[in-house]
């Protein structure tokens, strides 16, 4: 029997901690021709969507997939996202959330290879830009050294995706 990818429960979870949290949960999504979105919103082939309870109808959460209706400029459009294309949910008032490699092509994902003298996962935020300080510092078994060469984070914009070792 082949193992179920975890993926698409911790989406159901962080956006179920966002609701309940009362944040806006937001998605960053991979952009290909196995995605329905509106093509005029996508940017360097990636799109960010607020799939909060007062921005979608219908919204739909499955194992393989999230559909919803949205209003893009005054039009409802209908919306299919396949969850190997999710890259992150967020919310978007502290950036906290959990980030992913997307799977282009329907692929299932495999499991990451594990070490065993290996320190865990790092843990990935997505972090709109114009909120630096949500950054909280993930304590792991090994403690990791600053990293100097980061450019500091840039004021307002899109918010950017941020990996927290």
């Amino acid at each position: 029997m082949s193992e179920i990818s975890t993926k698409p429960y911790m989406l159901r979870a962080i956006y179920e901690w966002c609701t309940d949290s009362g944040y806006t949960p937001y998605l960053a999504v991979k952009v290909d021709a196995s995605t329905t979105v509106p093509m005029e919103y996508v940017k360097k082939g990636e799109i960010v969507l607020n799939i909060s309870f007062g921005a979608t109808s219908g919204l739909k959460m499955d194992n393989d997939s999230i559909r919803f209706h949205a209003r893009f400029g005054g039009v409802s459009r209908e919306i299919y996202v396949p969850v190997n294309n999710v890259m992150a949910i967020y919310a978007n008032e502290n950036g906290q959330g959990m980030a992913f490699e997307p799977q282009a092509g329907g692929q299932p994902e495999a499991p990451a290879p594990v070490e065993e003298n290996s320190a865990p996962a790092p843990v990935l935020s997505a972090v709109p830009a114009a909120a630096p300080k949500a950054l909280a510092e993930v304590k792991t078994e090994a403690p990791s050294a600053p990293d100097d060469d980061a450019d500091p984070p840039k004021k307002g914009g899109r918010p950017t995706l941020t990996r927290i070792k």
